[in-house]
């Protein structure tokens, strides 16, 4: 509890890690990597003329987006409470003094500023040294080993979801910890989107439709292809989030997810992708074929395309996502070498495209004050156009599947081929009540994630599964 006596001296809060659940200069790094990629080619030559300047050329760059930075609450209330009482506010922070003063105004709290400039970078003892040259003695709320030098010439010290190693090292306990939810396991499992990996089923589809599914040998090598495959694409998950975190964070659902809300630290995020990716590889490389490498780093390569830049184009970014479903069953052929016929291609595009057409239509029914997505191409208007685009494309797809059924090949696959029309009113079905439903607004921003949770596509999934199999068997 602060000493009424002792409200004429200043509180000094740190940003990043305190005042914040993030790192405003890894923030600002992914923003300008996002829309100016080429300029990482600048980074070393700035960073080596020292952290201030390093600071100061990305700030010239970019604009931070700080009315939606993930706030710890609590110290906010604190803050808050503070300022009521007549206390002087200082922001004192290493971030740029660009963004510490955009945090200043839009917070409406701070009576003064320091942070850093294109010479000084205002951290550890420096801050300490420049608080105590303005104000002799003052309190300070920091988080981290950088601000031990400031909280210990602090006359009251206040932490921020300390560690340990930081408690170990003050001589008598802080005047005030402050708590935030840390991340768990969960949210790492959660950046990875597991539930994501449904889609790399798609993978075995070559082996089934071969019917070769029973061949134990391809069937192994089809699982590994499944592992490889996720991995690859949960680092592509990991790195579109931390390329996309001011549009996550404005989003109803997705600002929960586990970088956009502060959970799991920035760094964090990339040293997962990076192993991520080793690790997907490394299996490719030692048991697949080498195609099927090229595969995976042709998907890779994509993805970090799309993240970085496809996916704030009209249509093409759908045609992407349709590209990367179909990319899958190609991968999956490649891993077994069974050819991939051009009737499986059709067919998957269309209804991919369909499903992805699907997540724009539902992103834009989820708009309340804003008139386009964030970062993508797509206005509010755009709505009708999308509805008719979607569907037809599903239907479209089940079209190729019924020309497909009168192919000769047909007749070699299946004793039984005329079973297999009864898979077209159900695909129909199934196509027309995911429609409806996300008309109805009653279907969650991703398809996948709902198509796993609702008992009619599993039935519709099964249904069609004994229907092929009675069709090969009667």
């Amino acid at each position: 509890m602060i000493n009424s006596k002792l409200s004429s001296k200043p509180l000094c809060v740190d940003l990043d890690g305190t005042l914040i659940g993030t790192d405003t200069l890894w923030e600002s790094l992914l923003l300008l990597l996002r829309h100016h990629f080429l300029m990482i080619f600048r980074l070393p030559k700035w960073l080596k003329q020292g952290k201030a300047h390093f600071k100061h050329q990305i700030a010239q760059h970019i604009t931070l987006d700080v009315a939606n930075l993930p706030y710890h609450e609590n110290v906010l209330t604190f803050l808050r409470h503070e300022k009521k009482k007549g206390r002087m506010l200082v922001l004192a922070t290493a971030a740029h003094q660009t963004i510490a003063q955009a945090v200043a105004d839009h917070l409406k709290l701070f009576d003064v500023v320091i942070a850093s400039d294109a010479h000084t970078n205002m951290k550890g003892a420096t801050k300490r040294d420049a608080l105590k040259q303005r104000f002799k003695t003052y309190d300070y709320i920091g988080d981290s080993r950088a601000d031990l030098p400031i909280l210990r010439d602090a006359h009251e010290a206040f932490l921020v979801t300390p560690s340990r190693a930081l408690l170990k090292q003050f001589t008598c306990p802080p005047d005030r910890i402050f708590s935030s939810p840390q991340s768990t396991l969960w949210d790492w499992l959660k950046a990875l989107r597991p539930h994501q990996w449904s889609k790399n089923v798609l993978i075995f589809l070559p082996l089934f439709l071969a019917h070769q599914l029973f061949d134990l040998s391809k069937l192994g090598d089809t699982l590994l292809a499944f592992i490889a495959f996720s991995l690859i694409a949960s680092s592509g998950y990991v790195l579109n989030d931390l390329l996309d975190l001011a549009a996550d964070r404005i989003h109803p659902s997705k600002k929960y997810r586990p970088f956009a809300s502060g959970r799991v630290p920035i760094p964090y995020g990339l040293f997962f992708f990076v192993s991520l990716v080793i690790l997907s590889f490394s299996i490719s490389l030692l048991c697949l074929p080498l195609n099927f490498t090229g595969m995976l780093a042709l998907y890779l390569l994509i993805t970090i395309t799309y993240s970085l830049y496809l996916k704030q184009k009209l249509f093409v970014d759908v045609l992407v996502l349709a590209g990367l479903y179909t990319h899958r069953i190609l991968a999956g052929g490649v891993a077994v070498s069974i050819t991939i016929s051009s009737w499986l291609l059709a067919f998957s595009l269309f209804m991919f495209l369909s499903l992805a057409f699907l997540k724009r239509y539902v992103e834009l029914l989820q708009l309340t004050d804003q008139k386009v997505i964030k970062h993508r191409s797509y206005e509010v208007g755009d709505i009708e156009m999308i509805a008719s685009m979607g569907p037809t494309n599903g239907y479209l797809a089940v079209l190729v599947f019924a020309l497909y059924i009168n192919h000769e090949q047909v007749k070699m696959l299946y004793s039984s081929p005329h079973i297999l029309w009864l898979i077209c009113p159900i695909l129909l079905y199934w196509i027309s009540r995911v429609w409806f439903l996300a008309h109805r607004q009653k279907m969650l921003d991703d398809p996948v994630q709902f198509a796993l949770t609702d008992k009619i596509s599993w039935i519709v999934v099964a249904s069609i599964t004994v229907l092929m199999l009675l069709a090969n068997m009667v």
